[in-house]
């Protein structure tokens, strides 16, 4: 039998505890609410960056390989599609899918507005996964290998100001670097989406690659970018520069990253500010614990000058109070979990709390919450609170019998 532990699960009833009952209360309510908030800071800072990064993935993809000179303006050179290249970039494990897309500048007129745009010009070979979901009316462009398609998705922040709907015709305007005149191609709007991400939203336009083709008078082989989805994003640095080591001479490769540099940094901020959140959470949660195992010690002053006198060792004098406060620690836990995980499921579910999407770029707080995330500040948790809590009980061995069997 464990002599400490016993004595331990005795001074934790509710009757035994005087002055150190509500001080005891107060650090199960600490301890809960600082779990229960580092578990929901956890949360929303990783469905933040996920959702935000697969928004800009789903419509940037995670690679772009291009040529050298794209980079110069919007304006395109042409890629001839090299079959031994997209062989090997097909039969690569860490790659989940390439497609081939290219863009062209344009100006989208109405009768009474004017608008700059991109018209992002894709295949059959698209994956219209994320456009598909993010569609708030209408369908996806029929495209297809064999023939051309007039149907365009537009956004709708583009449809609002342009006050356009599903079925109207549009007209853009295209210039080539060869040509003086500019080329004009009526359009119909076939969906509206809406990624709630300014730099795509205001000035894409989805629809078939082969209207591009045929503005830059390319052939039906030649792109503007072959787009790379990959399997692991944590790899992608690693992916791009094998990748780039296999390029034709005349290529190069890009990341989502370097593409949206300033998106990515803002999300790279965010776990800087969880670790300072989760820090000070901790700390007082510890700070909380180391208080209240000393008011519980100097409480039971008595029973220490009874224990040393019947022989028991400092060490075992103070395994007692360490299991009393690791009872109260796991208590305070519990509760905390309770807490952090109905606030994500709830949030998950309902999206309860709602956000401004031009300053955040979603509608509502998203959430993800890993089970290791969840294991380890857990494990974190109890970890540093009970370590911090080994220096006060080192006070138990500054009790002399003698004096402590007169304390009251």
């Amino acid at each position: 039998m464990n002599l400490e532990y016993y004595i331990a699960k005795r001074i934790s009833s509710k009757t035994s505890d005087n002055f150190s009952k509500p001080v005891v209360k107060i650090s199960y309510i600490s301890i809960a609410l600082g779990l229960s908030l580092m578990i929901i800071s956890i949360a929303v800072v990783i469905g933040f960056k996920a959702s935000i990064s697969n928004k800009i993935i789903g419509f940037a993809a995670h690679m772009q390989i291009q040529g050298f000179s794209n980079y110069e303006s919007i304006q395109e050179k042409p890629l001839q599609i090299d079959d031994e290249f997209v062989s090997y970039l097909k039969n690569r494990k860490d790659l989940k899918h390439i497609q081939f897309t290219a863009h062209k500048a344009g100006v989208l007129k109405t009768e009474d507005q004017i608008q700059g745009v991109i018209f992002k010009g894709v295949g059959a070979d698209f994956d219209t996964s994320f456009l598909s979901g993010s569609l708030v009316e209408g369908v996806m462009p029929n495209i297809s290998n064999d023939n051309r398609t007039d149907e365009v998705l537009i956004s709708s922040t583009i449809s609002k100001k342009m006050k356009l709907a599903i079925g109207d015709p549009l007209r853009v305007w295209f210039i080539n670097d060869e040509d003086q005149n500019a080329r004009g191609r009526k359009f119909w709007v076939s969906g509206i989406y809406n990624t709630s991400l300014k730099e795509f939203d205001d000035v894409f336009i989805v629809g078939d690659i082969h209207h591009v083709q045929k503005l830059n008078n390319w052939n039906n082989d030649q792109i503007g970018t072959i787009e790379v989805m990959i399997n692991d994003m944590s790899a992608l640095d690693e992916i791009s520069n094998s990748v780039y080591k296999h390029i034709p001479y005349n290529m190069t490769v890009s990341t989502v990253k370097e593409q949206y540099p300033q998106i990515f940094n803002w999300l790279d901020l965010l776990d800087m500010n969880v670790i300072v959140i989760l820090s000070l959470l901790i700390l007082v949660a510890s700070i909380t614990m180391v208080s209240t195992l000393l008011i519980v010690i100097i409480e039971r002053t008595n029973m220490v000058g009874v224990l040393k006198a019947l022989g028991f060792r400092n060490r075992s004098v103070r395994k007692i109070f360490l299991y009393k406060a690791s009872y109260i620690i796991l208590r305070g836990m519990i509760w905390g979990n309770v807490i952090g995980l109905l606030f994500y499921f709830m949030q998950s579910q309902f999206q309860l709390i709602r956000l401004d999407p031009e300053n955040y770029y979603v509608d509502y707080v998203p959430v993800i919450l890993n089970v290791y995330y969840l294991l380890g500040l857990n494990a974190g948790t109890f970890i540093v609170c009970f370590f911090m809590l080994i220096i006060p009980s080192y006070y138990i061995t500054r009790i002399v019998p003698s004096k402590a069997l007169r304390y009251e």
